[in-house]
């Protein structure tokens, strides 16, 4: 019987539970699947900044136990050469990049899933963001305290 591989792309920084649910329906749809995970000099070129570094998300992603194979993905051109090299037979990728490769089609099925509602990289992202600017008015509050105390002292 012939074996279905799956192939995906992704950053997977910070990895939450919309990555580990979309790896397990990735992994329903074969027999095999392969995660490329974005190295951070392709990233650094698509202007993404990561907190955690390829290696470690690489390892992440490999720990998982839905995924057979972890690649590097270095360039957008490199899909269609995995594709071929790995005798892909289904290409995924969460919805938010749908259309975005159907060109591929003619290598191999191309199916788009949904992201898991409620948590997104970005969303992590921006939580975070809103903490380091509180945490920055409270510092920057307490700096002034600190300098009408000491002028007090003068």
């Amino acid at each position: 019987m012939p074996t279905k591989t799956v192939l995906t792309y992704g950053t997977f920084d910070m990895f939450h539970i919309g990555h580990l649910k979309l790896l397990e329906r990735l992994h329903k749809l074969g027999d095999k699947l392969i995660v490329a995970v974005s190295t951070d000099d392709f990233n650094d070129l698509k202007g993404k900044k990561t907190i955690i570094p390829y290696d470690q998300r690489a390892a992440i992603v490999k720990a998982i136990q839905y995924v057979d194979m972890v690649i590097p993905e270095e360039r957008w051109e490199q899909k269609v050469e995995d594709i071929k090299k790995y005798n892909v037979d289904i290409f995924a990728m969460g919805h938010d990049w749908e259309g975005k490769f159907d060109s591929l089609q003619e290598l191999c099925e191309v199916v788009y899933l949904p992201r898991t509602s409620g948590i997104s990289t970005t969303d992590i992202k921006q939580q975070l963001n809103k903490i380091s600017e509180i945490n920055i008015q409270d510092l920057n509050r307490a700096f002034e305290i600190l300098k009408r105390l000491k002028s007090d002292f003068e």
